[in-house]
């Protein structure tokens, strides 16, 4: 049964992953629509379809005992923020021809991970560790060096979503009772905009084609069927076993973006690239050593 449950959770973690990895192609049909728009999107059909799940799943329990903790509806608050910005930096970039540094930036993720976690859990680096982060910021500091400016895109989305993974974690909810009540703190703000300010020619949806119509209304599938099964494979296997299954979605962008999309991978970004890939396969291995190192410890106490 282990086995099975196992087996389960890895389908889970790879059709998560793959999800957000060809979510670019969604997205890219919509470029006819303002990235704000499409985030506005995002938010208004989320929070209906999450209201529908949690009725299903009979979870609204969860979601009452958020809303009597003030300062767990707070942290909530913050995390919306760091989500819909996330977000919106993500459709900007892949309408836009910017994925390869959308895809940068979830290859960074991991590693600003473990500089959160040093900053704010009191983790320590083990000496591993430290190459890989090294590595990531030389190749940063050649994007620095060789286009005069910091990657701002890469950077925002791996700062914005570490920061929001870390508070997440304090928060300890589950992911659709939080990812509802963050869609809440972000509806009235979403709703305005798109009934009240939005003045593009796709803003009205009485004038959309149904094509487009069924394309905007699938914007809370595409935000929450991969979160579903993120939630379903944690639930499943190790954290850490997760964790290998990361890179599977910037991979895929990176892929898009190079064979499909034509995006142009200059030379000084590839190396960018290189140094990136060589620190999170320092930083995988050394992930893998001190996962069987531990293990030998736990057969060797018992």
């Amino acid at each position: 049964m282990p086995n099975q449950t196992a087996k389960h959770g890895v389908i889970f973690a790879l059709a998560a992953y793959i999800m957000w990895g060809i979510a670019p192609v969604y997205f890219k049909s919509l470029t006819e629509v303002p990235a704000y728009e499409i985030l506005a999107h995002r938010v208004v059909w989320s929070c209906l379809f999450i209201t529908v799940l949690l009725g299903v799943g009979k979870q609204w329990s969860a979601v009452s005992a958020v809303i009597k903790r003030p300062k767990q509806l707070a942290t909530l608050a913050l995390t919306s923020v760091l989500i819909g910005i996330n977000w919106l930096i993500f459709i900007w970039a892949v309408n836009n021809d910017r994925m390869l540094d959308a895809s940068l930036g979830y290859y960074i993720n991991p590693l600003f991970n473990v500089i959160l976690g040093m900053l704010f859990l009191g983790e320590r680096f083990r000496r591993a560790q430290w190459a890989a982060i090294g590595l990531a910021l030389i190749g940063v500091l050649i994007q620095v060096i060789s286009y005069g400016s910091l990657p701002w895109i890469a950077m925002s989305l791996a700062v914005s979503f570490g920061i929001y993974g870390l508070l997440r974690k304090k928060v300890n909810l589950g992911a659709l009772p939080g990812l509802f009540v963050e869609t809440l703190w972000l509806l009235p703000l979403a709703a305005a905009y798109l009934w009240i300010f939005a003045d593009s020619p796709t803003s009205h949806l009485t004038n959309n084609s149904t094509g487009l119509n069924v394309l905007l209304l699938s914007a809370g599938i595409v935000t929450t069927l991969p979160l579903l099964c993120f939630a379903a494979a944690a639930t499943r296997l190790r954290l850490s076993t997760i964790g290998f299954f990361q890179y599977i979605g910037p991979s895929l962008m990176f892929m898009l973006a190079t064979s499909v999309y034509g995006e142009e991978l200059e030379p000084m970004k590839l190396l960018t690239f290189a140094f990136i890939w060589v620190g999170l396969g320092v930083f995988t291995w050394d992930a893998l050593r001190n996962q069987r190192k531990q293990r030998q410890q736990k057969k060797a106490a018992q």
